[in-house]
């Protein structure tokens, strides 16, 4: 800190006109010390003295507060805006009254000031937010009665206390005596001490130098927000940068014109940032002469927005001059107009005169508003519907308020990204927990995680998952029956109950030699009328179903004949929902269970992303994009249409053939986990909220009510029923948590040890580790249940639930959770006892 010594020829120090406002200026004045004798005949009695303030106010001081009291509204002034300055109010925090806060109160009266006084914590935040004072003085001599640094935090935590000062009433030390340090304070947020003194002139002085000094300068800070507010809601992009080209602020006009988020921008060089090959070499050179002659620039200026696409817009720059006569700040004023004919015939410019904007030529006002045009995109010739819905929204901008704008930007941002339904992977996971990272990570994407070492290069060529033996294909001896007639009793006593979720595909496996699809089937099949439908026989059905269990790889723990048996039993089971009948026809109901039943033909075990990175013959056939699901649906009609005693389509219309053929791709395609969140959220936009509508229609009017009717027709719209079939076969395909806890858990061991065989041929071959979790050394299969869950299975079986009414499902799914985390944390227990990694042991998997 500085202090004037120079004095004029007078004698006489400068007048304070001559000072400039962003200079403080700070006066030394004679320490005054208070007659110790007077502390003790200063201080009352905390009742007498509340009594006695009722009484003194009406005569004591009061000759003097008419001579003293100043007004109470004084103008303040912020360049060229006039501020009203409100008679200050005052809050008092003293655990107990004396003669300090005596002093504060009597002189707080004298000048005319709004006093009020706290004894606690407590009462001092009540009256902090329902007075919202301008001046808090809390008393931090004594820390016996409450921590004063503690109420300042208190305080600076609310809203309200940015335009509030705080002051801290500290003991008087003797002067050969260390004071301590008030930085501790300061952090904690007092802006200002005050030595304690009772003396009222005393106190008086420091309360005026609180309002001519922090409080006023508050009171311009809140100004300036109004500035900003303003800034952020004219058409034209305005951006604030320091003499060095630092960007330092941009309003929304300025996003909306270059691309550029206001986070992208600041701190960066405000000329690299739209940096182009369309201004003239020189143009920045000519700019900052003109700003360093203390002139305005005004011209056409081409910014470069974030797409790369090149705009040429009528800017105007100024200088903002500071201390010293200095450059402090940079003013750019941009507006979008493509109409620049009456710009060029006028080069204006500006000169700064004494701190106000002298004109030199007309040109600044003169220009038009900027015109937002979005006739080059309402020009092409041909239009997708995302690029209607663009230009809908462009021409909403036209006439919205800012604050619409500014959402239909965002908007618009969401809508030009490639991929609309897909959420940021990042918002799944919980406390970024590495395990539900891996099992995200492993079964959405194709992105190789890890590799152990590079030498898989060299082994491109071999392919596991082709080996015979290796993954054999069990063909089922034709000896089998071909009738549901002739089924014998204990496999028909196992499929009277097919019917109800408590069905229990693992003892149809067990009793039918792991042959269930072909029984379960035959009778699924049977029940929905395919033979009627299909016009075939029996026995063609029984071929088929023959010939598709026999690709399914019975080596598989996990990925086999059993797994389809059980996906084609839950869609049956969901098109038996009655919400299902109403939107289904027949051929809808064969499509899903058809693709359930060679949903996962001819399954290697293993998943996308190891075929890509092993170099698999299917993932060159099909680019890497959802291999397996291509293959199984390619194969099933490859192998339905090679033979007419298997093929259950022969007798179908060419129409009809190629409605079936599609939906059945479709949801094949669909079970695919990397498209897992943009199915579901088309069918939570386009059902759920479909389904809320009509159904509170439904209550209203009753079922068969035309606007009941109408919901009904719209959801068995064919893009509807699409959206409802992808969700339909996704829960099926998933719904191992949802089942009964005992075939629950049974199908949590068999997933988790095919993936331990996956990870085991990843190492032992040297390709990335796709799930490095799946390590039979350390996985907790609980806590894998648990994210997948967490992840993949809730919102949509609650969404599923919410359109067709599966309590059955959801009780179970909540049981199982239970289960799993009561497991987890078992083991997580014994894990902490053991000193083990993670506490996984045989037993535990």
């Amino acid at each position: 800190m500085k202090f004037a010594k120079d004095v004029l020829s007078n004698g006489r120090y400068p007048k304070m006109s001559a000072v400039p406002d962003t200079i403080s200026v700070v006066g030394v004045t004679p320490r005054y010390i208070p007659p110790t004798h007077d502390r003790k005949h200063e201080r009352h009695d905390s009742v007498k003295h509340h009594e006695k303030k009722k009484t003194v106010k009406k005569t004591y001081f009061k000759k003097k507060r008419r001579e003293e009291k100043r007004s109470t509204n004084n103008e303040v002034s912020l360049g060229p805006m006039k501020l009203k300055q409100k008679t200050m109010s005052i809050l008092l925090v003293f655990a107990k009254e004396d003669a300090q806060s005596d002093g504060f109160w009597w002189a707080a009266d004298k000048i005319g000031y709004k006093c009020y006084i706290a004894h606690n914590p407590e009462t001092a935040m009540e009256n902090y937010l329902d007075k919202h004072p301008d001046v808090v003085i809390i008393d931090h001599r004594n820390s016996k009665h409450f921590d004063a640094e503690a109420l300042c935090r208190s305080l600076r935590a609310t809203e309200s206390s940015e335009h509030t000062v705080i002051v801290a009433v500290t003991k008087r030390y003797a002067l050969d005596k260390e004071e301590p340090s008030f930085l501790p304070s300061i952090t904690a947020g007092f802006n200002k001490r005050i030595v304690e003194s009772p003396n009222i002139s005393m106190c008086m002085n420091e309360l005026l130098t609180l309002e001519y000094g922090e409080v006023q300068s508050r009171l311009k800070l809140s100004a300036c927000k109004a500035v900003f507010s303003a800034l952020d809601n004219v058409s034209d992009a305005v951006e604030i940068s320091s003499e060095d080209h630092e960007v330092q602020y941009v309003n929304h006009a300025f996003e909306r014109l270059t691309g550029y988020s206001s986070e992208e921008v600041l701190g960066k060089n405000s000329s690299e940032i739209v940096k182009n090959d369309r201004n003239r070499p020189d143009l920045n050179d000519t700019i900052n002469s003109q700003l360093k002659k203390g002139k305005y620039w005004d011209g056409i200026y081409h910014t470069r927005r974030k797409s790369g696409e090149i705009l040429p817009s009528h800017c105007h720059i100024c200088p903002v001059l500071g201390q010293g006569g200095k450059i402090s700040h940079v003013i750019s004023i941009k507006n979008s107009t493509t109409d620049t004919s009456h710009i060029l015939k006028e080069s204006t410019e500006f000169n700064l005169v004494n701190g106000r904007l002298s004109r030199q030529s007309s040109g600044l006002h003169g220009v038009p508003r900027r015109k937002e045009s979005i006739a080059r995109i309402h020009s092409m010739t041909i239009e997708a519907p995302i690029t209607k819905v663009i230009n809908i929204i462009n021409a909403a901008q036209e006439s919205s308020p800012i604050t619409v704008v500014q959402a239909l930007d965002k908007v618009l941002e969401i809508l030009r990204t490639s991929e609309l339904y897909s959420p940021y992977f990042a918002q799944q996971m919980k406390d970024n927990d590495p395990m539900t990272s891996d099992l995200v990570s492993g079964l959405v994407s194709q992105n190789v995680k890890r590799s152990l070492t590079p030498s898989y290069l060299s082994d491109v060529n071999s392919n596991s998952s082709g080996k015979q033996g290796h993954h054999s294909h069990l063909h089922i001896p034709s000896p089998v029956t071909s009738s549901l007639s002739q089924v014998p009793d204990h496999i028909q006593e196992i499929l009277d109950k097919d019917y109800t979720w408590e069905f229990n595909v693992i003892e149809l496996e067990k009793v039918t030699n792991k042959r269930p699809l072909l029984y379960l089937g035959l009778k699924t099949l049977t029940r929905f009328g395919i033979c009627d439908f299909f016009q075939i026989e029996e026995s063609v059905v029984a071929n088929w179903l023959k010939l598709v269990e026999g690709r399914y790889h019975s080596t598989n723990t996990y990925h086999n004949s059993t797994h389809a048996a059980d996906v084609m039993h839950a869609s049956a089971f969901f098109l038996e929902r009655e919400r299902n009948k109403a939107v289904f026809d027949q051929m809808d109901e064969m499509a899903c269970l058809i693709a359930a039943i060679v949903h996962d033909l001819d399954h290697p075990g293993r998943t996308n992303a190891f075929l890509v990175n092993e170099r698999n013959e299917l993932a060159i056939l099909y680019n890497d994009q959802a291999v397996l699901e291509n293959h199984h649906s390619a194969l099933a009609f490859q192998l339905t249409w090679k033979d007419d005693s298997v093929n259950i389509f022969k007798n179908l219309e060419t129409d009809d053939y190629k409605i079936l053929r599609q939906n059945i791709i479709d949801m094949v395609l669909a079970t695919e986990m990397k498209q897992h969140f943009q199915h579901l959220n088309k069918f939570i936009n386009s059902i759920n909220k479909g389904c809320l509508k009509m159904d509170e229609t439904s209550s209203m009017s009753g079922n068969g009510s035309p606007d009941s009717t109408m919901m009904l027709n719209q959801l068995s719209s064919p893009e509807n029923k699409t959206f409802i079939k992808r969700i339909l076969i996704k829960c099926a395909d998933v719904a191992n948590p949802c089942r009964p806890l005992d075939v629950c858990k049974e199908w949590g061991k068999r997933i988790a040890e095919e993936y331990f065989l996956q990870t085991d041929e990843e190492k032992a071959r040297g390709l990335p580790v796709v799930m490095p979790v799946f390590d039979r050394k350390s996985i907790r299969i609980p806590k894998s249940q648990l994210s997948f869950i967490d992840v993949f299975i809730n919102e949509m079986f609650e969404s599923f639930d919410d359109y067709c009414d599966i309590p059955e499902l959801i009780t179970h799914l909540q049981t199982n959770y239970q289960y799993w985390k009561e497991r987890d944390e078992e083991i997580g227990e014994k894990s902490e006892q053991e000193n083990l990694p993670n506490g996984t042991t045989e037993d535990d998997t």
